[in-house]
């Protein structure tokens, strides 16, 4: 219960009056003129400027909080993600993760000495990093210890939220927060760094999916924090470059590379020799991105593994109908302001089935089918670098079953995060 408790002090502090009345005089800096480049696509002979706020406490929220949200919603399909990490890689069992989810910050300092100019003068940011690592330390030991869920793997009740996780979020904004306006790519790479080592604590059954969403959004959220603490003790002194303006222009395009996550609900129904075949509500998990040629059209792909049960009649089979998908297409977006676009997408591609046995000398699967994909989605530009959407899919594809021309078609829904480019 402790975890949704956790969520509500978080969305509470959504509301634009909480704390930014005694910051209100502390974190107004003065109007900053920042020469963007021509990879920013604005004009580099022009100046732009922007004030900071007593809204950016509540602005830099909207990252982090949605993930936290979506790992407390993930809770309930945590024995699902780990009979999908069975499925694949039951035996998996690496160290790397220990060290991996501290190396953006390395990066971060070993360009700070190499002379790089960030955002902060060495004070200034080594003291937003003490308080981000304070912050991210603390909330983290302090739900562990609090909510004692059990690892997958067992071993102790110290699972929700993911330490690791946390970690490399944490350290993968601060390399966005400082060096993440020389180019997008410098953040993308942190963060997939980050990504990867949330990954592999699921791969290594130390970590439920809950525990590595709860996590990212709990790093993220750190390192906000951290930061914001120390422009209202820094103010102006120390700032070597400002940050970009947290919102990007309307018709900025909206390239992306997002983290998918869905449920898949088929109505498809096969006759067998043994009754009718169908699905029960699966899981589909991957990477989808795609890159605009301008504010309208792109062109993008997904891969995907998606996880159903199946049933006979009523009886729900030992063994999941098992889906890897990889596809690509149009992708379509119309800007309805600078937070919120409506996107569409039309894709082709292939699926493989795994192969399962139902019964003497009956089985379904083992093949590769053609796959095709349409769906709308609601996108939230939660800042200049990030994203978050809700989509709708529906897909068809050929049939697992064999002797039978019937299409096997589904709907997934859910949402995705990611990073803007």
């Amino acid at each position: 219960m402790f975890r949704y408790f956790f969520f509500c002090i978080i969305l509470v502090l959504l509301r634009p009056g909480t704390l930014a009345a005694s910051a209100q005089d502390s974190t107004r800096l003065a109007r900053d003129t920042i020469a963007h480049t021509v990879g920013n696509g604005l004009d580099p002979t022009k100046s732009y400027s922007y004030n900071t706020s007593r809204r950016d406490f509540y602005k830099m929220l909207y990252a982090g909080v949605p993930l936290v949200g979506a790992g407390i919603a993930l809770s309930s399909s945590n024995e699902n993600f780990k009979s999908f990490r069975n499925e694949y890689a039951r035996q998996y069992h690496t160290h790397y993760d220990d060290y991996l989810q501290y190396s953006p910050a390395l990066v971060m300092l070993g360009m700070k000495a190499c002379g790089v100019e960030g955002r902060s003068s060495w004070s200034r940011m080594l003291v937003s990093d003490a308080f981000a690592m304070a912050i991210m330390g603390s909330v983290v030991n302090t739900t562990k210890h609090t909510v004692h869920e059990l690892r997958p793997d067992g071993s102790n009740r110290r699972s929700f939220p993911s330490g690791h996780t946390a970690a490399a979020f944490m350290c993968a904004t601060m390399l966005h927060k400082e060096y993440g306006h020389i180019s997008p790519w410098i953040s993308i790479g942190g963060y997939a760094v980050a990504t990867t080592t949330g990954v592999s604590r699921i791969l290594n059954n130390k970590h439920w999916i809950a525990d590595v969403m709860a996590g990212a959004g709990i790093g993220i959220l750190s390192t906000e924090m951290g930061y914001f603490l120390a422009d209202l003790i820094f103010k102006e002194k120390g700032l070597k470059k400002h940050e970009l303006p947290e919102r990007h222009d309307r018709w900025h395009k909206p390239s992306f590379l997002d983290i998918y996550v869905g449920y898949n609900l088929s109505g498809s129904k096969f006759p067998t020799p043994y009754g009718l075949l169908s699905t029960n509500l699966g899981i589909n998990a991957g990477v989808e991105g795609a890159y605009f040629f301008s504010p309208y059209v792109g062109v993008g792909g997904r891969l995907s593994f998606a996880h159903m049960p199946l049933k006979m009649n009523r009886d729900v089979l030992p063994r999941d109908l098992e889906m890897n998908t990889g596809c690509a297409g149009i992708f379509l977006s119309y800007p309805f302001s600078s937070w919120v676009h409506l996107s569409a997408k039309v894709m082709g591609g292939f699926n493989h089935f795994s192969g399962s046995s139902i019964g003497d000398g009956y089985a379904i699967g083992g093949n590769n089918a053609g796959v095709f994909t349409t769906g709308l989605s609601v996108v939230i530009m939660t800042s200049r670098a990030f994203n978050l959407r809700f989509f709708c899919d529906y897909s068809a594809t050929s049939a697992y079953v064999p002797s039978t021309s019937r299409k096997l078609h589904f709907i997934t829904s859910g949402s995705t995060f990611g990073m803007n480019f």
